[in-house]
């Protein structure tokens, strides 16, 4: 059988090769671009021919890629558009060592071959605009049609790989994800979008945004989803008490959201809304199956002012006040009894509350010092005023759980970037965090960065990083029905050791090559107790892992975009020396754009091959190859823009992992669907 895959794995890669060299630049034509030539660029052309790329996550302020503590992606708005990308979920599966799950109610991240059952994607750490926007009791990093920020909106996304708490704090476990959005400047004027797909999926979004003649800038924009969902069959119901397996009008989505930002001068004004409605198919947590009243609604928003300035003596500083909130309400509904005709003699609702706010500061200042040390240092501030969570009963009224919780935290951080001599860097950096519960712990992170040549560098790169418990995971039980709290958990912890290679060549060919080793311990792990068959998380278990991840990327002047990638993870379970659950072992991606009509018409191709997974009874998910395909166009019309993509072109089936709370072992995902978007500027 391993003779088998790996067989397949090698026609993979001898299948995704050729086509790279094929469609790559080199294999094209070599062109050559004057001086003349370069005048003429503009736009997104320029942008092909500017230096190599800068990031601001890695260190808090804006340094080159080369020079950053990290492994670092980018994802631009032009190649959100041209991919056809929906969601946050759909740009993280084309980033390399990236592979999302969706239980068809949450999408879940996982990295680096790690994603585990009951993790709302608490070990990742998401930013907007540099605000965090993981929620506080069950700490979640949105990014399915529930994610706070709408793909339209984003200008770029920079995704920083390995433990970044040494900056951020918790949740930064294997990395950040910081979403900058457009300014008002970008739209000059007013945008109304609507798109149209498969399953009855219609949203719509109008945007204003500029930049006045006295300096104000702004950017508003509201959105309006609403999808009917599939009619989906589950083969672990099929019986004629639940209408032979098909769940019928119980995969519906919708949301609202709204976002506002505000800019004069050096300061910013931000808010953001999303309001989802999820129907929940797949009768989760013992529910009835294919009943479409069960089902979560999740309401998140924030607001923040921001101050940013840079003093002529180069000192920075940026301070920060934000408030945010999230609001989640789930209604289960449980079965008791059973007629002869298979239904139930009493129907009762079930529901979850939780119900959080909190607000927070941050003092941030940023110098040169004696030529060779860029310094960072900084507080931050978070107090949580309501972290509440309720679990009822509707009738007869039963409480099951009422739960008040308002802890503290605060931190403070430095890092300092040293050039030792013009090639070499040394990166020193630690944060402290105190909370009230666990007292104080503090995360490191040290880099070393060599360029021997122009272009050409290497990264020897340590950190460590924690994630607290959460209130969700502390605190939660509904009554004995599916879990119970785990009073005694503790924070857990990775170390983590990389070494990167990265070279970019003749300005259009970058390549990026890292291995890594990483050790989890104290894992905070979902489990089931012999005793009582209810959900409990403890501290049991701890991880070892270590992977490769290579990644060649190609621009070149006459508009073609593409990137290959290809990762090897390998995880086990410390104790157990098993692989763990829901890991590929391969990943192997290929992404390319093809201008059609130069600055018109393009096409956007993607290739994602994962390979099989363990499942929670160890037996496997099967690997699977996926194809999605976006025509985009611009410009035919003035202001107007128009894109359709397939997605699984090929209609693979396939399906991921299912978690603790299901029935079904595996989880079917999407076949062949598509979507039409039209967008006017004016």
């Amino acid at each position: 059988m391993k003779t088998q895959k790996k067989a397949n794995l090698y026609k993979l890669l001898c299948s995704i090769i050729p086509i790279y060299l094929l469609f790559s630049p080199a294999g094209i034509k070599a062109e050559t671009i004057d001086s003349a030539g370069a005048e003429a660029l503009t736009g997104e052309e320029m942008i092909l021919f500017q230096d190599i790329p800068s990031v601001y996550s890695a260190s808090k302020y804006e340094q080159k890629i080369t020079e950053a503590p990290s492994s670092v992606s980018i994802v631009t708005a032009a190649e959100i558009k041209k991919y056809g990308y929906r969601t946050l979920a759909d740009i993280l599966n084309s980033i390399r060592g990236f592979y999302t799950t969706y239980d068809r109610n949450y999408s879940y991240i996982g990295v680096r071959g790690f994603n585990r059952s009951g993790d709302y994607n608490t070990r990742i750490q998401l930013l907007i605009d540099g605000h965090r926007v993981n929620d506080n009791i069950y700490n979640t990093a949105f990014i399915g049609t529930e994610s706070p920020v709408d793909v339209d909106l984003i200008d770029r996304i920079e995704i920083i790989r390995g433990p970044s708490s040494s900056l951020y704090g918790a949740n930064a476990f294997f990395g950040i994800i910081n979403v900058i959005t457009k300014r008002g400047r970008d739209l000059k004027g007013a945008e109304v979008s609507g798109e149209a797909g498969s399953f009855h999926t219609y949203k719509g979004r109008l945007s204003f945004g500029n930049k006045f003649s006295n300096g104000l800038e702004m950017l508003l924009s509201g959105n309006v989803y609403d999808s009917e969902g599939q009619r989906l069959f589950f083969r672990e119901f099929d019986s004629p008490a639940t209408n032979n397996g098909y769940a019928e009008n119980a995969d519906s989505d919708e949301y609202q959201s709204f976002f506002g930002k505000l800019t004069y001068k050096d300061l910013t004004l931000q808010g953001n809304y999303i309001t989802r409605k999820k129907s929940i198919p797949t009768g989760s947590y013992g529910t009835v199956f294919n009943d479409s009243r069960t089902q979560t609604i999740d309401e998140q928003g924030y607001l923040f002012l921001k101050f940013d300035h840079t003093f002529t003596n180069q000192l920075g500083l940026m301070a920060r006040l934000y408030y945010d909130m999230y609001e989640y309400d789930g209604d289960y509904m449980y079965g008791y009894g059973r007629k002869p005709s298979g239904k139930y003699n009493r129907i009762v609702r079930n529901m979850d509350f939780s119900r959080g706010e909190w607000w927070g500061g941050e003092v941030k200042l940023s110098k040169r010092l004696f030529e060779k040390h860029n310094v960072v240092a900084g507080a931050e501030y978070w107090d949580n005023i309501k972290m509440d969570q309720r679990n009822v009963n509707d009738s007869p009224r039963e409480v099951f759980l009422d739960d008040k919780r308002d802890p503290r935290i605060w931190a403070l951080y430095i890092q300092d970037e040293y050039q030792i001599i013009k090639k070499l860097t040394f990166t020193a950096g630690v944060r402290y965090d105190h909370y009230n519960l666990f007292g104080g712990t503090a995360n490191p992170r040290f880099a070393i960065i060599y360029s021997p040549v122009d272009k050409t560098t290497f990264k020897l790169l340590y950190g460590k990083a924690f994630r607290s418990p959460n209130a969700y995971e502390l605190y939660y039980n509904d009554g004995g029905n599916t879990a119970k709290p785990s009073h005694n958990l503790q924070p857990e912890t990775i170390k983590t050791y990389e070494l990167v290679y990265e070279q970019y060549i003749n300005n259009n060919l970058s390549l990026n090559a890292s291995a890594y080793y990483y050790k989890i311990k104290n894992l905070i792990s979902q489990k089931i107790d012999p005793n009582d068959n209810l959900i409990v998380l403890d501290n049991s278990d701890n991880i070892n892992a270590r992977g490769v991840e290579l990644e060649l990327e190609d621009k070149f002047a006459n508009g073609i975009e593409s990137r290959v990638s290809y990762a090897l993870q390998s995880t086990e379970d410390e104790g157990t020396r098993k692989v763990l659950t829901n890991s590929p072992k391969h990943l192997a991606k290929f992404n390319v754009i093809f201008p059609l009509i130069k600055e018109k018409l393009f096409s956007g191709i993607e290739l994602q091959y994962t390979s099989s997974r363990k499942t929670i009874n160890r037996s496997e998910a099967g690997g699977f190859f996926i194809t999605n395909v976006t025509l985009f166009s611009q410009n035919i019309l003035k202001g107007l823009e128009v894109s359709g993509s397939i997605y699984n072109l090929f209609d693979k089936k396939f399906g991921v992992p299912a978690a603790e709370e299901h029935s079904q072992n595996v989880i079917d995902q999407d076949g062949i669907n598509f979507r039409i978007k039209l967008t006017y500027s004016f």
